[in-house]
């Protein structure tokens, strides 16, 4: 196998080195658009050797106008014919998709005959439906935002055009970060959840309860993180490149050690000022957002017991407050299904869209 080049810098150098010279000299008047988005792990930058094994190598999306879609047979059979077997060691040809597995492409290595190239060729509109559920990004609500898994968005705010004739990078733009309303109703409601629990990891600690402590405890910092992104306005991708993701963020170090050691503490004590501090941290991160006036974010003892809070229902009740006249205004506080981790199959998948949305109706 040919030395590890990043999906990303692959894919640019294949289009603008072999690609584009292909369709410059066969279709010099096409009006295109051609990129790399999509799912995969090559588009958020955290492809490495294990990625190559599916749907990875030399490939991009080709964006045609409706009209122009009557090419799309003659493109793909000059591609066929004209590019080569490898790029840079790495096969441009690949196998058909697999229906019994998502329509899943691996690289073959030939030498001779026609090249099946990993290039997608489609409408903007026809991308758009599939990876979102619908296409009219002008016309999203509030809940159909929240309908959306955060995953896509990321993929489509994570992706790379390479030749822009037909206006696509203006919708990207419009993908690029939740709307106000949203974004705040997004932190609500992960704080009405750490709320919830906020007394919980203690309690079940000192009453002997070791695996409920550990679990709470990793419920809330999670929660915490989650909250991290939303406060630097930037999309949280699925449960494998989260906490790779985070260690990303533009977030305070002190705040990062402070959540690792939260979830490896061995002891109910340690748990509990920990998983505080954290918390403690994070509202920092809210007064400094200056969504809503200053909050205090001194840690007290939780009523007359000898378990410490925040009282983090304070931060949910005052972002909930700025909801007042949005379409949000009297939507429970339960967040996106994006921020459940084991529903991916049903959040990520744009089939279920029009199901999900009826949650916020």
């Amino acid at each position: 196998m040919p030395d590890m080049i990043p999906g990303k810098t692959l894919s640019r150098n294949f289009f603008h080195e072999i690609a584009k010279p292909i369709l410059d000299r066969h279709f010099p008047g096409l009006s295109y658009t051609a990129g790399f988005l999509g799912y995969g792990s090559d588009v958020l930058g955290y492809d490495d050797e294990t990625s190559r094994d599916h749907m990875w190598g030399p490939r991009f999306y080709l964006f045609l106008r409706p009209l122009d879609l009557v090419c799309e047979d003659e493109i793909r059979a000059v591609f066929s014919r004209e590019l080569p077997y490898t790029y840079c060691g790495y096969s441009v040809n690949f196998s058909a998709p697999n229906p019994d597995d998502h329509g899943v492409q691996l690289a073959r290595y030939i030498t001779e005959g026609p090249v099946n190239p990993l290039i997608w060729i489609q409408t903007v509109s026809e991308y758009l439906s599939e990876q979102l559920g619908r296409a009219d990004i002008g016309n999203f609500t509030a809940a159909d935002w929240l309908s959306i898994s955060e995953h896509r968005l990321l993929s489509l705010a994570s992706g790379e055009l390479y030749h822009d004739d037909l206006g696509m990078q203006a919708i990207l733009d419009r993908l690029a970060h939740y709307p106000d309303a949203v974004r705040r109703y997004l932190l609500a409601s992960s704080w009405d959840a750490i709320a919830c629990e906020e007394a919980f990891a203690k309690r079940t600690g000192t009453y002997g309860d070791e695996i409920g402590s550990r679990l709470i405890c990793a419920r809330i910092v999670e929660r915490l993180m989650r909250l991290c992104f939303l406060y630097r306005n930037t999309y949280a991708p699925y449960s494998k490149w989260f906490g790779t993701a985070f260690d990303r963020l533009d977030v305070p170090e002190k705040l990062k050690t402070t959540l690792r050691d939260a979830l490896r503490a061995d002891d109910v004590l340690s748990r509990e000022r920990l998983l505080t501090e954290a918390q403690a941290q994070v509202a920092a991160l809210h007064n400094e957002s200056g969504l809503t006036a200053p909050l205090p974010a001194e840690i007290v003892p939780y009523f007359r017991k000898e378990i410490l809070v925040i009282w983090a229902e304070r931060y949910a009740e005052a972002l909930q407050e700025t909801l007042r006249g949005t379409e949000l205004e009297h939507t429970p506080l339960m967040g996106t299904l994006s921020q459940v981790a084991n529903l991916s199959t049903i959040s990520d998948d744009p089939a279920h869209y029009r199901r999900i949305r009826k949650l916020y109706e």
